[in-house]
């Protein structure tokens, strides 16, 4: 959970071609402010994606996997409040 509690709606990509979905996650991901955060719906384990957010936006972001499959994978995306 993210430390002031704030999160947005959730962010469904499971109908989505997969080639939209990264560009799409990681616009989401940049429109957070500090302790802001979603939950991701996705229909397989997002762990690619986590390797990518982790590199992009190093000691900046949560992740927390609120479902683990087989068909719904769900995790809360944050970034984390400063100081």
């Amino acid at each position: 959970m993210l430390e002031s509690g704030v999160a947005r709606t959730d962010l469904d990509v499971r109908g989505l071609p997969r080639e939209r979905r990264h560009a799409l996650i990681t616009a989401a991901v940049d429109a957070l402010v500090p302790g802001e955060g979603f939950v991701l719906a996705n229909d397989h384990d997002p762990v690619h994606l986590r390797t990518l957010l982790a590199e992009r936006y190093p000691g900046q972001l949560t992740w927390e996997y609120l479902a683990e499959g087989p068909a719904l994978w769900r995790v809360m995306i944050g970034r984390q409040a400063c100081c």
